[in-house]
């Protein structure tokens, strides 16, 4: 007798593995599979990159990480950021002026 395979661990409970994701630059294939999966993987993202060591990650990494997010996802990190800790700010300044660089037109049409 065969057991079925156990269902799928959800999101939520899973260990995300930032500090691998930094670094490599990549997002495994369909992580971010709904808009409500990116929005917690945003959520968890915001309180890795406040809560671990300076030197961590650099900029660039980040950076290279929130490119590969929808545009949404994007600034929906940098509103949690700000809401989470908005002295915080300062240190991702060149950062979010990049990507809000890129949503300019969208903002102002």
């Amino acid at each position: 007798m065969t057991t079925p395979p156990p269902p799928p661990i959800p999101f939520a409970a899973q260990a995300v593995p930032f500090d691998e994701f930094l670094s490599t630059g990549k997002l495994p294939e369909n992580l971010l599979a709904s808009d409500y999966v990116g929005q917690q993987f945003v959520e968890r993202l915001v309180h890795y990159v406040l809560s671990v060591p300076a030197g961590s990650y650099t900029m660039a990494q980040l950076g290279h990480l929130l490119e590969q997010l929808d545009p949404r996802h994007q600034v929906f990190f940098f509103k949690r950021l700000k809401e989470t800790s908005p002295e915080s700010l300062k240190d991702f300044a060149p950062l979010y002026y990049g990507f809000m660089a890129e949503f300019n037109a969208l903002l102002f049409t």
